[in-house]
């Protein structure tokens, strides 16, 4: 019996500003075609991302990959996920 793999696309994240006294991390997001900017405001728990398309794709598996790693992320840092899903 042959096994499929499961689809993966890389999401690359950068860091571009950090505040922790104002409770907020914002960068900008990419994976295959797709180009986002986010900012979260991790003190209300509250994640947006623009533009709209495809923002249904990475909100989730982002918002996930900055609560797993908060404390390790830094302004100008280059940071990579992987999504399972094909983009």
């Amino acid at each position: 019996m042959s096994r499929k793999r499961l689809p993966e696309t890389i999401a690359y994240v950068r860091i571009t500003q950090q505040s922790w006294q104002q409770g907020f991390l914002e960068g900008e997001v990419r994976a295959a075609e797709f180009e986002w900017q986010f900012q979260w405001c991790f003190r209300r728990g509250e994640l947006s991302v623009k533009p709209s398309q495809g923002r249904a794709l990475i909100k989730e598996p982002l918002g996930r990959f900055l609560e797993q790693r908060d404390y390790q992320l830094e302004p100008g840092g280059d940071y990579a996920f992987t999504i399972r899903a094909e983009l």
